[in-house]
């Protein structure tokens, strides 16, 4: 039977349901290894440098506005701008293609490897789930680099200056925009138009903004946040596992009546 979530409002789970995933299949672990850890150590440097020179400076600014909350306001905003600095350090490491493999590999396990051939090749046979995987047949990019994305988190950072609130709001604001980045792979693996995955992000947009913040919260802890980036990509992956799973019931129990159409399936996930 496939795996199906009883609600569809329930999409901030993913990111946990990945780190679970994750520690339970071994096969997934080299892939960690191979690259990451390396920079985990580096990026537990920066937070480390940032939280020495910076911290004290912006707690103290923060003060100003917020009193005693100022310690963990500036706390958030030292892990954000560690967290800008880290998502950079991604693009000059090349994360992006693992986070691709660790993505197509969940798909594969998870008994949708012809969703996968769309884009590479898979090998009928291997060691384990990853050593099945190929080269890729076309482009293939888990989450494209965006400046926008990085600038706007630049400049909700200081929403973390307003008590109480703000910080929240600068999770939510910024998990709004990212949320949808971690099914891009998925979109591309469907071969969406430029319109059809606005459809797909505007009908899901509040799943996505709940995943996207909770991705984000993770990314935060320092010196885990390589390690939740590839979680969240497990989880990622997971989510759209059951989209598939769904589609296939619904098609199933359709059969005969009309041609599935997402966009009308009220319970969809």
């Amino acid at each position: 039977m496939p795996r199906l979530l009883a609600s569809n409002k329930a999409a901030w789970l993913y990111p946990f349901k990945g780190i679970y995933y994750f520690a339970s299949h071994r096969f997934l672990w080299p892939l960690f290894k191979a690259r990451l850890i390396p920079i985990v150590l580096l990026s537990t440097f920066i937070y480390v440098i940032l939280f020495l020179f910076t911290y004290l400076p912006q707690v103290a600014f923060l003060a100003i506005f917020q009193g005693k909350g100022a310690w963990i306001s500036g706390a958030v905003l030292v892990l954000g701008e560690g967290a800008a600095i880290v998502a950079a350090l991604f693009e000059a490491f090349f994360v992006d293609e693992t986070l691709v493999d660790i993505f197509d590999a969940v798909l594969v396990n998870e008994g949708h490897g012809e969703l996968v051939t769309t884009s590479r090749v898979l090998y009928p046979q291997g060691d384990d789930v990853v050593k099945r995987l190929g080269k890729p047949t076309h482009s293939a990019v888990y989450a494209p680099f965006s400046l926008r994305q990085i600038v706007e988190f630049i400049l909700l950072l200081p929403l973390n200056f307003i008590p109480i609130a703000g910080t929240p709001m600068f999770l939510v604001l910024t998990g709004y925009r990212a949320g949808p980045f971690h099914h891009w792979r998925y979109f591309q693996l469907l071969d969406l138009t430029k319109q059809e995955r606005k459809q797909r992000i505007r009908r899901r947009q509040l799943q996505y903004t709940t995943f996207g913040t909770v991705a984000l919260i993770l990314q935060l802890i320092p010196p885990f946040s390589m390690f939740f980036l590839l979680s969240t990509a497990v989880g990622a992956a997971l989510w759209a596992v059951d989209i598939e799973n769904k589609r296939a019931l619904v098609e199933s129990n359709h059969a005969g009546v009309g041609e599935f159409r997402d966009d009308n399936d009220a319970t969809m996930i």
